[in-house]
Protein backbone atom coordinates (compact mmCIF):
# COMPACT_ATOMS: atom_id res chain seq x y z
CA UNK A 1 0.00 0.00 0.00
CA UNK A 2 1.12 3.53 -1.13
CA UNK A 3 1.83 6.30 1.28
CA UNK A 4 -1.05 8.14 -0.39
CA UNK A 5 -3.37 5.14 -0.12
CA UNK A 6 -2.59 4.85 3.49
CA UNK A 7 -3.85 8.45 4.31
CA UNK A 8 -7.06 8.08 2.19
CA UNK A 9 -7.63 5.44 4.21
CA UNK A 10 -6.81 6.83 7.42
CA UNK A 11 -9.08 9.76 6.50
CA UNK A 12 -11.83 6.95 5.19
CA UNK A 13 -11.69 5.32 8.74
CA UNK A 14 -11.40 8.50 10.48
CA UNK A 15 -15.07 9.58 8.70
CA UNK A 16 -16.42 6.85 9.80
CA UNK A 17 -15.65 6.95 13.11
CA UNK A 18 -17.11 10.07 13.24
CA UNK A 19 -20.22 8.76 11.63
CA UNK A 20 -20.73 6.05 13.94
CA UNK A 21 -20.23 7.81 16.78
CA UNK A 22 -22.70 10.19 15.77
CA UNK A 23 -25.47 7.75 15.08
CA UNK A 24 -24.66 6.03 18.50
CA UNK A 25 -25.12 8.85 20.52
CA UNK A 26 -28.02 10.16 19.08
CA UNK A 27 -31.47 9.16 21.28
CA UNK A 28 -33.89 11.40 19.22
CA UNK A 29 -34.79 10.53 15.33
CA UNK A 30 -37.04 13.04 12.69
CA UNK A 31 -38.48 11.18 10.33
CA UNK A 32 -40.00 13.39 7.97
CA UNK A 33 -41.78 14.02 4.51
CA UNK A 34 -42.32 17.04 2.35
CA UNK A 35 -45.16 16.47 -0.85
CA UNK A 36 -43.44 18.50 -3.81
CA UNK A 37 -39.98 19.19 -2.44
CA UNK A 38 -37.64 18.05 -4.89
CA UNK A 39 -34.81 20.64 -4.05
CA UNK A 40 -33.51 22.02 -0.66
CA UNK A 41 -32.13 21.75 2.93
CA UNK A 42 -34.13 20.52 6.05
CA UNK A 43 -31.97 21.30 9.11
CA UNK A 44 -32.79 20.27 12.57
CA UNK A 45 -32.73 23.28 14.85
CA UNK A 46 -33.03 24.44 18.82
CA UNK A 47 -32.95 27.31 20.31
CA UNK A 48 -29.56 28.16 21.70
CA UNK A 49 -28.93 31.26 24.28
CA UNK A 50 -28.17 34.32 21.44
CA UNK A 51 -29.08 32.21 18.38
CA UNK A 52 -30.50 29.50 16.59
CA UNK A 53 -28.08 26.45 16.63
CA UNK A 54 -27.82 23.45 13.95
CA UNK A 55 -28.53 20.03 14.81
CA UNK A 56 -28.77 17.83 11.86
CA UNK A 57 -29.15 18.53 8.55
CA UNK A 58 -29.58 17.38 5.11
CA UNK A 59 -29.65 17.84 1.41
CA UNK A 60 -32.83 17.44 -0.30
CA UNK A 61 -32.26 16.20 -4.40
CA UNK A 62 -35.44 14.38 -5.87
CA UNK A 63 -36.26 13.11 -2.72
CA UNK A 64 -39.40 13.66 -0.39
CA UNK A 65 -38.25 11.67 2.60
CA UNK A 66 -35.48 12.73 5.09
CA UNK A 67 -34.05 11.15 8.77
CA UNK A 68 -32.18 13.26 10.88
CA UNK A 69 -30.41 12.69 14.36
CA UNK A 70 -29.45 14.42 17.40
CA UNK A 71 -29.26 13.83 21.25
CA UNK A 72 -32.03 14.94 23.81
CA UNK A 73 -31.23 15.06 27.23
CA UNK A 74 -34.92 15.92 28.04
CA UNK A 75 -38.31 17.04 26.51
CA UNK A 76 -37.26 20.52 24.63
CA UNK A 77 -39.01 22.50 21.57
CA UNK A 78 -37.20 21.83 18.51
CA UNK A 79 -37.47 23.21 14.74
CA UNK A 80 -37.84 21.95 11.37
CA UNK A 81 -36.35 24.20 8.62
CA UNK A 82 -36.36 24.19 5.40
CA UNK A 83 -34.65 25.99 2.70
CA UNK A 84 -35.43 26.22 -0.59
CA UNK A 85 -33.52 29.06 -1.77
CA UNK A 86 -36.52 31.87 -2.30
CA UNK A 87 -35.32 34.41 0.54
CA UNK A 88 -37.60 32.83 3.08
CA UNK A 89 -37.40 31.10 6.38
CA UNK A 90 -40.07 28.16 6.88
CA UNK A 91 -39.91 26.74 9.92
CA UNK A 92 -42.25 24.07 11.43
CA UNK A 93 -41.74 24.35 15.85
CA UNK A 94 -42.50 20.57 17.81
CA UNK A 95 -42.19 19.31 21.09
CA UNK A 96 -39.43 16.60 21.13
CA UNK A 97 -38.80 13.76 23.43
CA UNK A 98 -36.47 10.85 23.40
CA UNK A 99 -37.29 8.37 20.52
CA UNK A 100 -38.94 8.80 17.08
CA UNK A 101 -41.02 11.46 15.95
CA UNK A 102 -42.68 12.14 12.37
CA UNK A 103 -43.53 15.14 10.42
CA UNK A 104 -45.03 15.20 6.87
CA UNK A 105 -45.98 18.78 5.53
CA UNK A 106 -46.23 19.98 1.67
CA UNK A 107 -43.64 22.21 -0.30
CA UNK A 108 -46.90 25.01 -0.45
CA UNK A 109 -48.03 24.75 3.00
CA UNK A 110 -45.32 23.77 4.58
CA UNK A 111 -45.47 25.73 8.21
CA UNK A 112 -49.29 24.87 7.99
CA UNK A 113 -49.81 21.24 6.73
CA UNK A 114 -47.65 19.90 8.74
CA UNK A 115 -48.84 16.95 10.77
CA UNK A 116 -47.13 15.46 13.39
CA UNK A 117 -46.96 12.73 15.35
CA UNK A 118 -44.38 12.20 18.32
CA UNK A 119 -43.82 12.79 22.04
CA UNK A 120 -46.67 13.25 24.47
CA UNK A 121 -45.85 16.78 24.82
CA UNK A 122 -46.47 17.45 20.88
CA UNK A 123 -49.56 15.90 21.45
CA UNK A 124 -50.27 18.58 24.41
CA UNK A 125 -49.08 21.79 22.59
CA UNK A 126 -51.19 20.99 19.54
CA UNK A 127 -54.02 20.80 21.62
CA UNK A 128 -53.42 23.92 23.36
CA UNK A 129 -52.56 25.34 19.70
CA UNK A 130 -55.43 24.20 18.46
CA UNK A 131 -57.95 26.01 20.93
CA UNK A 132 -55.63 29.03 20.56
CA UNK A 133 -56.31 29.09 16.57
CA UNK A 134 -60.10 29.52 17.27
CA UNK A 135 -59.21 32.77 19.65
CA UNK A 136 -56.85 33.83 16.54
CA UNK A 137 -59.59 33.53 14.22
CA UNK A 138 -61.98 35.28 16.35
CA UNK A 139 -59.50 38.05 16.57
CA UNK A 140 -59.22 38.67 12.64
CA UNK A 141 -62.99 39.21 12.65
CA UNK A 142 -62.98 41.57 15.31
CA UNK A 143 -60.25 43.37 13.29
CA UNK A 144 -61.85 42.98 10.18
CA UNK A 145 -64.98 44.40 11.47
CA UNK A 146 -63.45 47.21 12.96
CA UNK A 147 -62.33 48.33 9.78
CA UNK A 148 -65.70 48.45 8.58
CA UNK A 149 -67.17 50.42 11.27
CA UNK A 150 -64.18 52.63 11.08
CA UNK A 151 -64.93 53.73 7.21
CA UNK A 152 -68.61 54.52 8.72
CA UNK A 153 -66.98 56.56 11.69
CA UNK A 154 -69.66 54.69 13.93
CA UNK A 155 -68.02 55.46 17.23
CA UNK A 156 -70.19 52.93 18.66
CA UNK A 157 -69.85 49.82 17.55
CA UNK A 158 -66.20 50.75 17.72
CA UNK A 159 -66.08 50.90 21.34
CA UNK A 160 -68.06 47.67 21.85
CA UNK A 161 -65.46 45.92 19.11
CA UNK A 162 -62.79 47.37 21.35
CA UNK A 163 -64.44 45.78 24.18
CA UNK A 164 -64.78 42.07 23.06
CA UNK A 165 -61.04 42.64 21.66
CA UNK A 166 -60.05 43.38 25.00
CA UNK A 167 -61.86 40.51 26.46
CA UNK A 168 -60.91 38.25 24.12
CA UNK A 169 -57.42 38.57 25.09
CA UNK A 170 -58.33 38.18 28.89
CA UNK A 171 -59.81 34.71 27.71
CA UNK A 172 -57.16 33.65 25.93
CA UNK A 173 -54.38 34.64 28.77
CA UNK A 174 -57.05 32.36 31.42
CA UNK A 175 -57.14 29.63 29.19
CA UNK A 176 -53.31 29.20 28.96
CA UNK A 177 -52.75 29.52 32.37
CA UNK A 178 -55.49 27.34 33.15
CA UNK A 179 -53.72 24.60 30.46
CA UNK A 180 -50.30 25.23 32.19
CA UNK A 181 -52.23 24.30 35.52
CA UNK A 182 -54.04 21.17 34.38
CA UNK A 183 -50.73 19.67 33.19
CA UNK A 184 -48.22 20.62 36.22
CA UNK A 185 -46.74 17.12 35.57
CA UNK A 186 -45.81 18.09 31.97
CA UNK A 187 -42.74 20.23 30.50
CA UNK A 188 -45.42 22.19 28.47
CA UNK A 189 -46.50 24.00 31.99
CA UNK A 190 -43.61 25.75 32.44
CA UNK A 191 -43.04 26.38 28.74
CA UNK A 192 -46.19 28.28 28.32
CA UNK A 193 -45.56 30.25 31.40
CA UNK A 194 -42.51 31.40 29.94
CA UNK A 195 -44.09 32.21 26.74
CA UNK A 196 -47.55 31.91 27.06
CA UNK A 197 -48.53 34.30 29.53
CA UNK A 198 -46.67 37.62 28.71
CA UNK A 199 -48.39 41.33 29.89
CA UNK A 200 -50.25 38.81 32.67
CA UNK A 201 -50.56 39.13 36.29
CA UNK A 202 -47.27 37.90 37.96
CA UNK A 203 -49.08 36.08 40.64
CA UNK A 204 -50.70 33.50 37.90
CA UNK A 205 -46.93 32.63 36.09
CA UNK A 206 -45.91 31.83 40.07
CA UNK A 207 -49.08 29.98 40.20
CA UNK A 208 -47.96 27.98 37.54
CA UNK A 209 -44.48 27.39 38.84
CA UNK A 210 -45.53 26.69 42.29
CA UNK A 211 -48.43 23.81 41.24
CA UNK A 212 -45.36 22.14 39.02
CA UNK A 213 -44.67 18.07 39.87
CA UNK A 214 -40.81 18.85 41.52
CA UNK A 215 -39.84 16.73 38.14
CA UNK A 216 -40.98 19.26 35.86
CA UNK A 217 -39.09 22.21 38.36
CA UNK A 218 -36.00 20.74 37.63
CA UNK A 219 -36.45 20.36 33.60
CA UNK A 220 -35.09 22.46 30.78
CA UNK A 221 -38.25 24.84 31.03
CA UNK A 222 -39.32 24.66 34.72
CA UNK A 223 -35.59 25.95 35.76
CA UNK A 224 -35.97 29.00 33.49
CA UNK A 225 -39.63 29.78 34.43
CA UNK A 226 -37.93 29.76 38.34
CA UNK A 227 -35.01 31.97 37.14
CA UNK A 228 -37.15 34.39 35.53
CA UNK A 229 -39.56 34.51 38.53
CA UNK A 230 -36.31 34.98 40.58
CA UNK A 231 -34.68 37.61 38.68
CA UNK A 232 -38.41 39.77 38.31
CA UNK A 233 -38.07 39.78 42.15
CA UNK A 234 -35.13 40.58 42.60
CA UNK A 235 -35.81 43.63 40.13
CA UNK A 236 -38.30 45.17 42.79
Amino acid sequence: MTKLNKVFSLIILIALAVSCGKNNDANFTLKGSIKGLKKGVVYLQKDGDSSIVDLDSMTITGQSEFTLHTQLDEPILLYLKLFKNDGEEHYIPFFADKGITEITSTLKGFSYDSEIKGSKQQDLLKEYLDVLSRYNDRNLDIIEASFKVKEKKDSIALDSLNRLADNLIKRKYAYTIQFAMNNKDSEIAPYLALYGTQNTNPIYIDSIYNNLNPEIKNSLYGKKLGEFIANRTSAK
